[in-house]
C-alpha cells in the first residue's frame, strides 16, 4: 500500500503520518505478549531511569516477534517510499510509560527534544541521529494523560532552521525556547496503529496518570547515507528524503 498524495503532503507539512490499524493483529498480539510478559516478570525497577532513557526489555531488542513489526512488507514499503535506500534495521526500542501509582518511584518525564541530539546521557558533542522514527502502538492509548507521546506538528522545519542558524555541535539545549514550552499534540491510538515521524519533529513524554501502562515499539530508521552527513541532515530536513525534495520547495 503506497502513501497517498495527501499523506505525502501531510508528512512534508507536519513531519508525521499516522496509519490506523496498519499492522495485522497476529503480529501485534505476539509482540504485545512478549513485552507484557517481560513487564510483569522480568523488569528490574532499579533500572527504571536507564529503561526510560534507552529502552525497556533490552534483552528483547532483536527478538524476531518485535522486528517483524517493521519487517512487515506494508511498513517497510511505506518507509522505502519516504527514504528510498535504508540502512538495515536490527533493533527495536520499547518504551513503556508506567502508571504513577504502580511504582514506589516516579518515572522520569522527557522534555521536548530531538532524539540523538544533546541527550542528557550522552556527550553533547556526540550525535546519534537517524532519519525517520517508526512507532507501533502496542496498547490502547485513549487518554492524553496516560503518558502519551507529545509531538509538535511542523516542528521539523522549525528545528532545521534552528540547527542551521543558531545551533552548533556541543550546545546542551535540546530545543530552542519557543519549542521547549510547547505542550505538543498527544499521540492517541490503538494497537496496530503506525506512526511515521520525521526525526527532526520535537517531542516530549509526560507522566502516566492512568491505571494502564502505555506501550510502544519504535524503530529508528536511517537513510543508507545518513551516517556520513549527520550534521547536514540536521540543517536540511529533506536531505534523507530524496523523493520529497521537490515537494518541499
Amino acid at each position: 500500500m503506497d502513501l497517498t498524495t495527501d499523506e505525502l503532503t501531510t508528512f512534508t507539512t507536519n513531519g508525521m503520518i499516522i496509519k490506523p490499524g496498519f499492522i495485522p493483529a497476529d503480529l501485534i498480539d505476539r509482540a504485545t505478549t512478549l513485552v507484557t510478559d517481560w513487564y510483569r516478570t522480568d523488569m528490574d525497577q532499579r533500572q527504571l531511569v536507564d529503561y526510560t532513557q534507552l529502552t525497556f526489555a533490552p534483552e528483547l531488542s532483536d527478538h524476531p516477534d518485535l522486528l517483524a513489526l517493521f519487517a512487515n512488507p506494508g511498513v517497510s514499503g511505506l518507509v522505502g517510499q519516504l527514504l528510498g535506500d535504508i540502512a538495515p534495521v536490527t533493533t527495536t526500542q520499547i518504551q513503556i510509560r508506567i502508571p504513577d501509582d504502580e511504582l514506589g518511584q516516579t518515572q522520569p518525564a522527557k522534555a521536548m527534544h530531538v532524539d540523538g541530539v544533546a541527550c542528557p546521557h550522552l556527550d553533547p558533542a556526540e550525535l546519534r541521529t537517524f532519519s525517520l522514527l517508526v512507532g507501533v502502538v502496542l496498547s490502547d492509548i485513549a487518554d492524553p494523560a496516560g503518558g502519551a507521546l507529545r509531538y509538535v506538528p511542523g516542528g521539523h522545519l522549525q528545528m532545521a532552521d534552528w540547527f542551521r542558524t543558531q545551533w552548533s555541535l556541543g550546545i546542551t539545549a535540546q530545543t530552542p525556547p519557543h519549542i521547549d514550552t510547547e505542550q505538543g499534540t498527544a499521540l492517541l491510538g490503538k494497537p496496530g496503529d503506525v506512526l511515521l515521524m520525521h526525526h527532526l519533529v520535537p517531542h516530549a513524554v509526560g507522566l502516566n496518570h492512568t491505571t494502564q501502562p502505555r506501550i510502544m515499539a519504535y524503530f529508528r530508521v536511517s537513510h543508507a547515507n545518513h551516517a556520513s552527513h549527520r550534521l547536514q541532515a540536521l540543517r536540511d530536513p529533506w536531505l534523507d528524503f530524496p523523493a520529497l525534495t521537490a515537494r518541499s520547495q
